[in-house]
């Protein structure tokens, strides 16, 4: 398998809305973060920020010369390797310790990242999936249901929607009907543990409350954005299999 340099481990376009989506584009599909940037008067938000085998803060200029609050929608590896690099982070609670004191166990590095499968080059450099893990990057904000985000001139509420995972959460901006839903919804294989039936209780539940919710599109942990219609078909379909 080739080796991808630093240059070329992450792609950006921006989406519209003062939005832009960051990702690494040698990483398969299915475990392929997206990274949102949202650009603010005050302050910027970077929501997830990959695996972090190589700088997102060098790699991507944007990143660069304002404040940035580095939000964790959860603390599975691949949406937060780069946190450490911001100075500012926040996650849910109930997923504090992970940020502060990643585990291969802990962040799901230990289930998935155990050789190179998922992905189409290697990274730059030292590249082992059996030693790979996520630095510590303590958490300087938590975001509790009800929290709002602010960056001076937008305003995102923090919605905890467990299932996925205890701590996970969606940034909604109720203004512009633009949801951030990590990995709760996206448009593809949704990841959860239906032998687990206290998790898959959680789900259905927080999907039950994105139901009803005004959204015009839908920026998620993977795959591509779509719109509030596409989302209830998701939802309605995931309901119909697990609402028993």
């Amino acid at each position: 398998m080739q080796i991808a340099t630093p240059e070329t481990w992450y792609e950006s376009r921006g989406v519209g809305d003062g939005i832009t989506w960051i990702c690494e584009p040698h990483v398969q599909e299915y475990y392929r973060c997206n990274i949102w940037h949202v650009r603010g008067r005050d302050r910027d938000l970077l929501i997830d920020s990959g695996m972090g085998v190589v700088s997102l803060r060098e790699q991507i200029p944007l990143l660069s010369g304002r404040p940035i609050l580095a939000v964790a929608s959860h603390t599975h590896f691949d949406h937060i390797g780069g946190h450490h690099e911001f100075p500012d982070r926040a996650v849910h609670p109930d997923e504090a310790e992970i940020l502060a004191h990643p585990t291969r166990v802990g962040t799901a590095a230990e289930k998935y990242v155990t050789s190179d499968h998922f992905l189409t080059r290697l990274p730059p450099g030292d590249w082992d999936p059996l030693r790979y893990e996520n630095a510590p990057a303590p958490a300087t904000v938590l975001l509790s249901e009800g929290s709002v985000v602010d960056t001076g001139d937008r305003s995102f509420e923090v919605l905890h929607l467990p299932g996925h995972s205890p701590g996970s959460i969606a940034l909604y901006e109720r203004a512009s009907e633009i949801l951030f839903a990590g990995d709760v919804v996206y448009d593809g294989p949704l990841a959860y543990d239906v032998d687990n039936p206290a998790e898959m209780q959680q789900y259905v539940a927080s999907m039950k409350r994105l139901l009803d919710l005004p959204v015009r599109i839908v920026h998620g942990g993977h795959y591509p954005s779509f719109d509030g219609a596409c989302m209830g078909k998701i939802i309605r379909g995931f309901l119909d299999e697990f609402d028993r």
